[in-house]
This record gives structure tokens, C-alpha cells and sequence, in this order.
């Protein structure tokens, strides 16, 4: 999924910069893991753990990519979410939740990455399928324009809601989903949601 400017509505592509550096994979349907892998890999089942690993790692990079706008904290990122999964995947009560809660983990440790190093990055979201910034074949520049505009605004929010909006825009997640993995209401993501994109529309000049 991604935002876009004018409504900070959705679609489903990648990631830019990590994206086009080979970093993030592109986007695609994510497969649906059944609960019995789910809870095999919980009890310690390697084989059935690795299918999680592979169904899942793009999609973890990808939000912790957001969070962070820094291509190697986006990796350790989601290293570090799997090392805290294979130990913590039993406390997932739904199986049907393990993404959403896989997705938490990785932006909670892009977060605490973000703290330690007390760095200043940029989070960067391509707005549509075609073409990468700065690439003259079949880049329009008022788009490129766009996405820079898009960017400085993702960076004045802070990496929790910038968080929320990779949950919501790049994996994917509903609020319910959303919900689940981060111990709040439906509505209340709603709610946070709602604010965090008011903020960001203001950041563009869009209210």
C-alpha cells in the first residue's frame, strides 16, 4: 500500500529508496499462513517457523522502512523481530494476528534503533508503481516533487505514527487488525489514524 498526497488514500506497491536499492522486495498479496504452521512454529517447529520467515520478512522490512527511512536499520529491524518472535510466538493468541503482530515487532525495534543511534532520517513512500525518484526515464517531475514534499512531512511525524501509517498503508492492516497487534480499540486506531493523516495533510499544505 501507499500514500498518496492529495487524498493519503492507498494502493498496494513498495517502498522506495530501500526498494530501489534492492533492499525491500516489491510488494505482493501476502500469503495466508494456516494456524497449525502458525502454532508449530510457535512450539519450535524450525521448518514450519522459516515458512513464517518467508511469507512475512518482505512485509516486515517494509514497515520498518517507513518507520526508520534508513535501509539497514529497516533490516536489522526485522532480524530482530524473528530472533524476539522465535522466543515470543507462543504469547500470539490468534494465529490469524501473527503478521499484524510480527509487523509491531519489527516497527517497535526500528523505533528503539531510531533512539539509540539518535539519528534524524527520512521516511520515503513511493506514490505509485512506475518509475523511481530521480530516474529521468518516465519520472514526471511534478510527481518527484510530490514525493519529496511527502517525504519532509513523513519526518516531522513521530516513528510511533509513522508506524501506524505503515500499518495501515504499506502491510496493509485494518484497525482491527491494527488493534490486536498493538493492545488498543478499532476505533481508537481509527481515531489515532485519523489525526496522524490530519497532521500530515497540514505538514503538505492539504487542510
Amino acid at each position: 500500500m501507499a500514500l498518496n498526497r492529495s487524498g493519503v488514500g492507498a494502493h498496494r506497491t513498495g517502498v522506495t529508496g530501500a526498494h530501489a536499492a534492492g533492499a525491500v522486495p516489491a510488494a505482493t498479496a501476502t500469503a495466508l499462513i494456516p494456524a497449525d504452521v502458525v502454532e508449530r512454529a510457535a512450539a519450535g517447529d524450525k521448518v514450519a517457523f522459516a515458512r513464517l520467515v518467508a511469507a512475512y520478512h518482505a512485509d516486515l522490512v517494509r514497515v520498518a522502512y517507513v518507520v526508520s527511512g534508513d535501509e539497514q536499520v529497516a533490516q536489522d529491524a526485522a532480524q530482530s523481530a524473528w530472533t524476539i518472535a522465535w522466543r515470543k510466538l507462543g504469547s500470539v493468541r490468534d494465529p490469524a494476528h501473527v503478521r499484524s503482530w510480527l509487523a509491531t515487532v519489527a516497527a517497535n525495534e526500528a523505533r528503539q534503533d531510531l533512539r539509540g543511534r539518535r539519528r534524524e532520517t527520512v521516511a520515503e513512500i513511493d506514490l505509485d508503481a512506475g518509475g523511481r525518484p530521480g530516474d529521468p526515464a518516465g519520472e514526471d517531475p511534478a510527481g518527484e516533487i510530490e514525493r519529496v514534499d511527502l517525504a519532509n512531512a513523513l519526518h516531522h511525524l513521530k516513528p510511533e505514527d509513522r508506524a501506524l501509517l505503515a500499518m495501515r498503508f504499506v502491510a496493509g492492516f485494518d484497525a482491527a487488525e491494527i488493534a490486536a497487534a498493538r493492545g488498543m480499540t478499532a476505533s481508537g486506531v481509527r481515531g489515532h489514524l485519523s489525526r496522524v493523516i490530519g497532521r500530515l495533510r497540514k505538514e503538505l499544505g492539504d487542510d
